[in-house]
């Protein structure tokens, strides 16, 4: 064992253009820059899928989501328990923790972490999980009024950072290494913030870059994603609104970021600690006409990722394609414990810097489209196989938004990166026969087709 240990500060939801160290002009994020100059901005983060429960049990599991089959937000199936990193580093004698939202493969109990605070987990979970045909959601107006001032928005949030701070007091009395992994909800939606948060961001109520009319709007996929969720209810006003309420979020967010390194401070940890700082997922906020995840564009599938401390340089930005896969192959790394071979990832302190040959990976199967997404990022390049909708290819060296797909015009780069796609990832035929059947089995347990019959929509219509 090193003697170091891990802290990685998880959110939810949170956009990767939205915080200081990605550029932003306005949004207040001054502790992941204090964080940045300690350590590596990793500007090309790519989730395992943008949804929450395949997010985080590819996480947890260190294993890619048609590995272990977690496609989406329902747990009316159980999956088989792998190991998760808690157990494996628990077994090789590193105390580990996980506080706050699970939405995982398995039963918090069931994960072998040495300690679970705080724990949240839904049951049978999400319902709406047909794609052929289509189920819509019935609570856009609902979630287009989770918006503005409220006296305290944060409430289950402070739970879990109090978990986490008593857990820091008395971590210097374990007498080996430690891990602990914080998941806050926010930013997630409802975007509830106090006074003093809304106050901060005035008059940067803002749209975003591109709407519903970009071409890349127009994809089926965009198409199912604004049919599913409803989201024709987001007019100019509503959008201006949630956008400035969660860019108050992300702050506060920050803040507890901030209380997190200074408590490692305070307590003399800080200096043998690797601090990681991402989300589980990104969120679209309006762009084109789409909100929060289920998008493999980059503002739902890429995240944040900061990193700093043994093992990482100071003030350094990678430009390489990673996964947070790489980061659970990092946080082995850092403990210096043995990690199983047959997980995927590569530790963050290996990657060189600007990379052009790497590839990362990233797949979609849950609800809001008809049919399974497969990403592969390498240098300037990425490219979408999507299994019920044509394929996309952008690149984001000169569209970072995605508004231009080169599919047909660089049939040589959409050849060699399926091939790749294929050799060293999966097969995305057989991964989307997988998985519809899987979910079709998901829907026979739930009783029902997931949605009632007025909540359904043919993909033809």
């Amino acid at each position: 064992m090193t003697g170091t240990n891990v802290l990685i500060l998880k959110d939810d939801e949170h956009g990767p253009r939205i915080a200081s160290t990605a550029g932003h002009p306005f949004v207040q994020t001054p502790n992941l820059d204090r964080l940045a100059a300690r350590g590596v901005v990793f500007e090309n983060a790519y989730c395992p899928s943008p949804l929450c429960c395949p997010s985080r049990s590819s996480f947890i599991s260190g294993r890619p989501v048609h590995e272990i089959q977690a496609y989406n937000n329902s747990m009316v199936i159980d999956r088989p328990n792998y190991p998760s990193y808690g157990r494996l580093l628990d077994e090789a004698g590193v105390h580990t923790v996980h506080a706050g939202k699970v939405d995982a493969y398995r039963r918090p109990h069931e994960l072998g972490f040495s300690e679970m605070l705080g724990a949240d987990y839904r049951a049978d979970g999400d319902g709406e999980i047909s794609r052929e045909p289509l189920a819509l959601r019935g609570d856009a107006r609902q979630r287009a009024r989770g918006v503005g001032v409220v006296d305290d928005p944060f409430r289950a949030d402070k739970r879990r950072m109090a978990d986490a701070l008593d857990f820091l007091g008395r971590s210097t009395d374990l007498g080996k290494p430690w891990t602990m992994e914080v998941n806050l909800i926010a930013p997630h939606f409802p975007h509830r913030v106090t006074q003093e948060l809304w106050d901060l961001y005035a008059g940067h109520d803002d749209l975003p870059e591109y709407d519903v009319t970009a071409t890349s709007a127009q994809h089926p996929y965009a198409e199912d994603l604004r049919k599913h969720f409803g989201t024709d209810v987001f007019t100019e006003e509503v959008t201006r609104a949630h956008r400035r309420a969660y860019y108050g979020r992300v702050t506060w967010v920050d803040r507890q970021l901030g209380i997190l390194l200074d408590t490692l401070e305070r307590t003399g940890q800080l200096d043998r600690t690797v601090v990681a700082f991402t989300s589980d997922h990104g969120e679209m906020l309006g762009l084109f006409g789409m909100w929060w995840k289920c998008s493999m564009y980059d503002d739902s599938v890429r995240v944040p990722l900061v990193v700093a401390g043994p093992g990482f340089p100071s003030g350094v930005r990678v430009r390489t394609p990673v996964s947070q896969l790489d980061l659970n192959a990092a946080a082995f790394a850092a403990v210096g414990a043995a990690r199983p071979p047959d997980l995927s990832g590569t530790p963050l302190q290996q990657v060189h810097p600007d990379d052009p040959d790497r590839a990362v990976f990233a797949e979609y199967h849950g609800h809001g489209t008809r049919g399974s997404s497969f990403m592969i990022r390498q240098g300037r390049w990425k490219f979408l196989h999507n299994a019920r909708a044509p394929h996309q290819l952008f690149d984001l060296d000169d569209d970072p938004f995605e508004l231009r797909n080169l599919a047909t015009d660089a049939p040589d780069v959409v050849r060699t990166l399926t091939e790749r796609l294929r050799e060293e990832f999966c097969d995305p035929d057989l991964e989307q026969d997988r998985a519809e059947a899987f979910i079709q089995r998901q829907l026979a347990a739930l009783g029902s087709s997931g949605s009632t019959p007025r909540s359904r929509v043919s993909t033809s219509s």
